[in-house]
């Protein structure tokens, strides 16, 4: 134990204690994390980021999310600077309104994983996501679009003269999206990430080979001199997996998938107690000074 720690804290507190001793970056997901299914971010996690931020503390989203569904929850938050978004293959800087960094995928690895996946998921319907909007297939059906939807039409269509795609996104109602997600790396993990952020929907989300939250966000954090010991991260789906080990101090959320809870080092309270604030809360308390 070290000599500035008190001898009444017990191994997990000590951990937290040690870490809190070097720590530079923050990064969290946003939906199910900081963000309740109910209702916005709350006082307390905005209190919570701005302390980070006094300290010198940045504070970095890293979300399955398109930049345009970003801006406006960052603006909210009060955060600046850049945001890993698409699971890690979009870059997108708050202050200049730009995109920094993208990992696109070759219209030939759109094709054979839709054909192989569509072999191993009969009825399955592709989306397919880039920088400037979105197109799908019929079968995919979407509530909502942001006004940026581009095209709707069979997968070739799609292809036509498509954007820099920087993730696919596949639906097969019915099937849940940890058997999706089985079969998807089963299927095409030699060729994309595969991954998914909601277990209650049928829903599952392809990334360039190599492309993920924590690849990327390793990258953001490597430009600002903070190598993993000095990153704590929060998350709560299967597609913060690799950010969550990544890390040298993470947390799942209480009320997050098993597999987030098992990747992580610790957990945090769910996210409708604020559990983001609360460790955020207690590392600050550990600073010194």
């Amino acid at each position: 134990m070290s000599p500035d720690l008190p001898a009444t804290l017990d191994d997990a507190e000590q951990a937290e204690a040690s870490f809190a001793r070097g720590w530079r970056l923050v990064a969290t997901d946003l939906d199910g994390t900081v963000i309740p299914r109910e209702r916005p971010m709350s006082r307390r996690t905005l209190d919570a980021f701005a302390a980070c931020q006094r300290e010198g503390i940045p504070v970095v989203p890293v979300t399955g999310r398109p930049p345009r569904w970003v801006t406006p929850l960052a603006g909210e938050a009060g955060l600046r600077g850049q945001v890993v978004c698409a699971n890690g293959a979009v870059v997108f800087d708050l202050d200049s309104g730009q995109v920094v960094r993208q990992h696109s995928m070759p219209v030939q690895v759109l094709r054979e994983v839709s054909q192989r996946l569509r072999a191993a998921l009969p009825g399955i319907g592709f989306a397919l996501e880039s920088v400037v909007g979105f197109r799908r297939e019929e079968a995919y059906a979407t509530r909502f679009d942001g006004g940026l939807e581009q095209r709707v039409g069979d997968f070739e269509d799609l292809l036509v003269d498509v954007p820099p795609v920087v993730k696919i996104l596949a639906k097969r109602p019915g099937t849940p999206s940890d058997e999706m997600l089985a079969t998807a790396l089963d299927t095409v993990g030699d060729l994309v990430n595969a991954t998914h952020s909601n277990a209650a929907d049928s829903l599952i989300e392809i990334m360039r080979l190599g492309v993920s939250k924590a690849s990327t966000l390793a990258e953001v954090a490597a430009e600002r001199g903070a190598g993993p010991e000095a990153v704590v991260a929060f998350g709560d789906m299967p597609n913060d997996l690799e950010m969550l080990r990544w890390a040298g101090r993470s947390y799942a959320m209480a009320d997050g998938h098993p597999d987030a809870v098992a990747a992580a080092d610790a957990t945090a309270p769910a996210c409708d107690d604020d559990g983001v604030a609360q460790v955020l809360e207690r590392l600050l308390s550990h600073r010194p000074g």
